[in-house]
């Protein structure tokens, strides 16, 4: 596990996630979901709010854990998350390249979460060949 890129990640994550609950423009309009004049109607900023600070809620939970099965644990709702949000909107978006994008970015993240969980830790001592 590569302790370091996850709570990077989820420092990140936690950022957005506020900054979408703020202003939910950030993510409707990347999404496709605002009204013509650009605006974002009221209905789809109150979808995308509890989304936002779910975000927030698991980037915290990563980046402040106490150890490493909680990092774990905070990494794997992470992941699950990322993977639910690219089955969810790879149906849902109104447009082809919206769906297209929001599975890549949705994907990408949760691949980043999951090469940091699965990375191997780096020796950090000295190896035999070094100390002869």
């Amino acid at each position: 596990m590569h302790q370091r890129l996850l709570r990077l990640t989820g420092a990140a994550t936690a950022v957005y996630g506020v900054a979408v609950t703020l202003r939910p423009a950030l993510l409707a309009r990347p999404s496709g979901l605002t009204a013509p004049d650009g605006s974002v109607p009221a209905p789809v900023a109150a979808c995308l709010r509890p989304l936002a600070l779910r975000d927030a809620a698991c980037g915290l939970a990563m980046a402040l854990a106490p150890n490493d099965a909680a990092l774990r644990t905070a990494t794997a709702v992470r992941i699950a998350s990322d993977l639910g949000d690219a089955a969810l909107l790879a149906t849902a978006l109104p447009a082809r390249r919206h769906r297209v994008m929001a599975v890549a970015v949705s994907v990408g993240w949760g691949a980043l979460s999951a090469a940091g969980l699965l990375a191997r830790p780096r020796d950090r001592g000295l190896s035999t060949r070094e100390v002869s």
